[in-house]
Order: C-alpha cells, then sequence, then structure tokens
C-alpha cells in the first residue's frame, strides 16, 4: 500500500480502506492519467491530466487548458475539467467512491473543487512545490471543506509525471511559468 501523509491536520478526516487494494491499481490509472497529460504536452499545454476512476472504471479525464503562448486561463485545469465531466454524466456516483488520480498535486482551487465534490481520495504522481493545496490546514477552513472525508495518496508514478514536466520546462519557447519555483525545482532534479 502506498505511503500516505503522516501530517495532516488532526480535523481531516482520512480514510484508510481505499477501494484499490494494491499499488498496481494506482499505477494502472495513474498511467490513464499520464496519457492524458501527455495529450496535454503534446498540444503545448502544460502537462496536466486528471481521471477520475469509480468502481474500477475511469469515468471522465481531463487535461490542462490555456497555457499555450503564455495566456493565464487558470480555470480550465484538468482535475476541474473532469468534475465537469461528472456533472454530466447520466447517472452519477456516490462521490466518496470517486478516486481521482491527477499527475500534478492539486493546486488549492482544485483541492477545494475536489473536497466540495465530496470526492473521496486523491492520488497524484508530483508534488507541486510552488501551488500545491493538498497541505493546507482543513482546520482553519469551514464545514464545507473540513467535513469531507479525504485520502491522500502521493507519489504514484512520480518519475513518469517529473519526465513531462522537465520536458515541458526545457522546451524553448516555454513561457507558462518557466522561471517559477516550480519549474526551477523540476529541472534541477
Amino acid at each position: 500500500m502506498p505511503v500516505r501523509y503522516g501530517h495532516l491536520p488532526v480535523a481531516v478526516k482520512v480514510e484508510t480502506m481505499s477501494p484499490f487494494e494494491n499499488e498496481i491499481d494506482y499505477r494502472h490509472f495513474m498511467a490513464a492519467a499520464l496519457d492524458q497529460a501527455s495529450l496535454a504536452l503534446q498540444a503545448g499545454e502544460f502537462p496536466v491530466g486528471c481521471v477520475m476512476v469509480h468502481q474500477y472504471k475511469i469515468i471522465a479525464s481531463g487535461t490542462r487548458r490555456g497555457t499555450i503562448s503564455g495566456s493565464r486561463n487558470e480555470t480550465d485545469h484538468a482535475e476541474i475539467l473532469a468534475l465537469r465531466e461528472i456533472s454530466k454524466l447520466e447517472t452519477t456516483p456516490a462521490p466518496q467512491e470517486i478516486t481521482a488520480f491527477c499527475t500534478l498535486e492539486p493546486c488549492l482551487m482544485c483541492f477545494g473543487a475536489l473536497l466540495i465534490a465530496g470526492i473521496g481520495e486523491i492520488v497524484y504522481a508530483y508534488e507541486d512545490v510552488m501551488g500545491g493545496g493538498t497541505h493546507c490546514d482543513l482546520n482553519r477552513l469551514p464545514p464545507l471543506y473540513s467535513d469531507n472525508p479525504v485520502s491522500i495518496v502521493p507519489g504514484i508514478l512520480r518519475a513518469e509525471s517529473l519526465a513531462l514536466f522537465k520536458t515541458f520546462f526545457s522546451t524553448p519557447d516555454c513561457r507558462y511559468w518557466n522561471k517559477s519555483q516550480l519549474a526551477k525545482y523540476t529541472l534541477d532534479q
């Protein structure tokens, strides 16, 4: 079983049982999220992908949009687009039974949206040292956020996600976050 954060605030309800029994399942679905991130990279976008899984099936996916040519569309994140797909399903599964697989640690906006949506588990590949939201102290947030139990599993296929970000930040015409803390952290590895 993957290592879970041991430093989450006490008031955060962390589910210890996952619908996925072993790391092979985590790796399988993270590979699908990495496929989404690769599509974003091929399109010149920031290489973030997300898949939402319910009962071992991908029910929604998203890729980061709005980063080409230095544009700053900061709402079309992979997680938000995947949540929109879930909202369009004929039958929406119980959110607590859904696992979000993200190639980059969700930012504060996406983490908040996943919490409000009631997503039960968040699995991510690469830590976002600049804007990752999963370390926020939910004890200090209103019940809308703090009352939703969530399990967070970091580092699944981290090296594969890191490789995508290294490619992105190494591209000469990269203008999106090219001089950021995340770019430096990524390229220094």
